[in-house]
């Protein structure tokens, strides 16, 4: 029996601006990622590729811990692209050949009255065909079970969303300013020399 499980999750979070934008942040996709998930659980795949092992996620008896490949990309005005490629479940090879994952999301800076927001939505979907011991029980209680845990995943994303990923931005714009001011001084320094 294949059973599916969903959740979505939106987000809305103000953000205060730095001399840099937050779109030229956003660009990123490896900076972006790391805000987002540990980075020790990481692994670059390309450009834009990532390979995230999840935190092992316990399910009724089972206890799983999945590997996602998700792809981010951006649009020039900063709008971000996420999407689950691949998904495996490694140490039980009969979820392993019974199980997808399939996550999408969306982040995009918005403008509300002069106030730049962060707007998206990620909506996540797994489907699983149950193992023998796990048919018995009744399917409110697995769907509802199943749809919660894909909800505080997501949840989870969200927290760090909202708060290490601005950290992040205000970091990196501060070492951006201070490379930008730092260069403005050696040409200004550079051309002040040839014109003694």
């Amino acid at each position: 029996m294949i059973i599916r499980f969903t959740a979505s999750q939106s987000v809305d979070i103000p953000v205060v601006e730095e001399q840099v934008p937050i779109q030229h942040y956003l660009r990123q996709p490896k900076r972006l990622v790391n805000a987002l998930t540990d980075p020790t659980r990481l692994e670059q795949l390309d450009r834009d590729c990532f390979r995230l092992k999840m935190r092992p996620l316990s399910f009724m008896m089972l206890t799983i811990q999945p590997t996602v490949d998700m792809r981010l990309w951006s649009s020039p005005k900063g709008k971000i692209y996420l999407k689950s490629e691949r998904c495996e479940i490694r140490g039980i090879e009969y979820i392993n050949q019974r199980f997808s994952l399939n996550l999408i999301g969306i982040l995009e800076p918005i403008q509300i009255k002069g106030v730049t927001h962060l707007k998206g939505k990620a909506d996540l979907e797994v489907k699983v065909e149950l193992p023998p011991p796990l048919l018995l029980t009744p399917l409110p209680v697995l769907e509802t079970t199943g749809n919660g845990l894909l909800k505080s995943v997501l949840m989870t994303i969200k927290q760090r969303l909202t708060h290490q990923l601005l950290v992040d931005y205000h970091k990196w714009a501060c070492d951006e300013t201070k490379v930008l001011a730092q260069s403005e001084q050696t040409s200004i320094l550079a051309s002040g020399s040839q014109s003694v």
